[in-house]
């Protein structure tokens, strides 16, 4: 199922969301607009490679940009290809406005950060040895997916389910099934059928998503709540 739009109003533009939007498209961009070289350069430079962030290997010190640990940051704005951001953008404007609603601008940016993190490391435990580069987005929307499950599962979510059509799906199934599959494909993982997929960072991001979630939001939004369409409709 591909997420098209929620029913789910906001109260604020989501400015934060839609500059984390500009930021990934820009930076892939001018990573598309590099030769075949010094692109694969730039993602090594700005890439979150396991071995780098844990210490047992080093890039050639012409090719090192910044420290190791602060391209658990930067991989965030990197990515694989344009179906690669497109994916991760178009999850990202479907539910990051209504996390972003709930926090405000400020603590939004920490938590997507924090969950991003979070999530380039969980995918780096698995492999620490690793010279492969992590890059995207979806570690870090993910946790935005995990808050979103938690804060509106009743909401309905318009889905594009190929071969079918569009249907009107609740949040709490379409990311409850998102979330399954991820764990059924970090676990065919392991035995390296990946694909060159980092769901160990999807599932790390969500689980921190639903766990930071409670100290990022408003008091007044409750958990498990009905989108705020069927509250204003009541």
């Amino acid at each position: 199922m591909i997420p098209l739009h929620d029913d789910n109003p906001t109260e604020r533009t989501p400015v934060a969301t839609m500059a984390c939007i500009a930021a990934c498209v820009l930076v892939f961009t001018y990573q598309a607009s590099l030769p075949p070289g010094l692109g694969d350069t730039f993602v090594f430079q700005y890439g979150a490679i396991p071995a780098l962030v844990f210490g047992q290997a080093n890039l050639p010190e012409t090719v090192v940009a910044i420290p190791a640990y602060a391209t658990l940051i930067t991989s965030m704005f990197l990515h694989g290809g344009w179906m690669h951001l497109i994916g991760n953008m178009l999850y990202l404007w479907v539910f990051g406005n209504n996390i972003e609603d709930v926090m405000g601008h400020a603590k939004y940016v920490v938590f997507y950060l924090t969950c991003g993190i979070l999530a380039a490391l969980s995918h780096a435990l698995t492999d620490p040895s690793s010279p492969v580069p992590m890059v995207g987005a979806s570690g870090a929307i993910s946790g935005v997916l995990g808050a979103y499950v938690l804060l509106f599962p009743r909401a309905q979510v318009l889905v594009l389910i190929p071969g079918l059509g569009t249907a009107r799906v609740a949040a709490g199934v379409v990311l409850g099934m998102w979330f399954v599959m991820q764990l059924l494909s970090g676990g065919m993982s392991i035995g390296g059928k990946g694909g060159g997929v980092a769901f160990f960072a999807h599932i790390g991001g969500f689980l921190a998503g639903m766990v930071l979630i409670g100290l990022f939001k408003r008091r007044d939004v409750l958990f498990f709540a009905p989108s705020r369409r069927d509250r204003w409709d009541g």
